[in-house]
């Protein structure tokens, strides 16, 4: 069943009159670095495809990035990369459509590569299958702290890797199943991304939305960054401790850790 979201009450796709231009702008001029970055990387079989929703999707992207980037945060949660029916459509990290377009406000018309493969077709906000993740993890947000102002009043969500890798099958292959000569380059632009990132919204904690985004963190920020790092369980349901209760299992984390009251 889906998550039903709150519609959001501002101008759709506009930013709030509370925009405070130095963090966003920070945010969105590292990721159109990293966007230009990532474009210059190749990538080979299995492979066949690699969408960079950066490109294609960059008008909700910024949306995202002004609308919800302003000012410092107390708490970054990073994912792994794209799902093919959440940011991989949207341009939005877990960007569940019903999420982004009610909860967030935020819609655009959304341009898909050149090279499409005819199994992952880009249908922007028109897609109707449903980002379980995304669901999961925006689901609880709303249900937490109500409205996304007061979410993103504290928290950010961004993704580690831009990109989605889909061998010939359809079949998504994530950045962790990459040989070393192409993980190398690809995890030495995104580290620096994720360090500016970092430094723009200037958390008090980060948190790695699964294993994988915990240890980039690790890698790219280090012990003397000065920001806390943890992890909680990422909402995919490919993992059977998620569909027994993601969002109790991240409250209990959260609490663990003195996060939120």
């Amino acid at each position: 069943m889906s998550t039903p979201f709150r519609k959001h009450n501002g101008q759709t796709g506009a930013p709030t009159g509370r925009q405070t231009p130095d963090h966003a702008e920070r945010l969105v001029q590292a990721a159109l670095k990293l966007c230009g970055q990532v474009n210059a990387l190749r990538f080979a079989q299995p492979v066949a495809h690699v969408y960079n929703p950066l490109d294609y999707a960059w008008v909700s992207h910024e949306q995202y990035l002004r609308r919800y980037g302003q000012g410092r945060k107390r708490v970054v949660l990073l994912g792994m990369n794209p799902g093919p029916f959440g940011m991989m459509q949207t341009g939005v990290p877990f960007g569940e459509v019903a999420a982004v377009r009610h909860w967030m406000g935020i819609e655009a018309g959304i341009d898909p590569p050149a090279a499409e493969h005819p199994k992952r077709r880009i249908e922007g906000f028109a897609c109707t299958r449903s980002e379980v993740s995304g669901r999961r993890l925006w689901g609880w947000a709303a249900e937490r702290f109500g409205t996304a102002d007061a979410f993103f009043s504290e928290c950010f969500v961004l993704n580690f890797c831009p990109l989605v890798f889909l061998e010939a099958s359809g079949r998504n292959r994530t950045p962790d199943q990459l040989p070393a000569a192409e993980s190398g380059p690809l995890n030495t632009v995104c580290d620096e991304h994720l360090r500016e990132a970092i430094a723009a919204t200037e958390p008090e904690w980060a948190i790695g939305i699964g294993g994988f985004a915990a240890k980039r963190l690790q890698s790219a920020l280090g012990k003397d960054s000065g920001v806390r790092i943890a992890q909680i369980l990422h909402p995919s349901p490919a993992s059977p401790a998620a569909n027994r209760g993601w969002s109790e299992a991240v409250n209990r984390t959260l609490s663990e850790l003195n996060i939120f009251d």
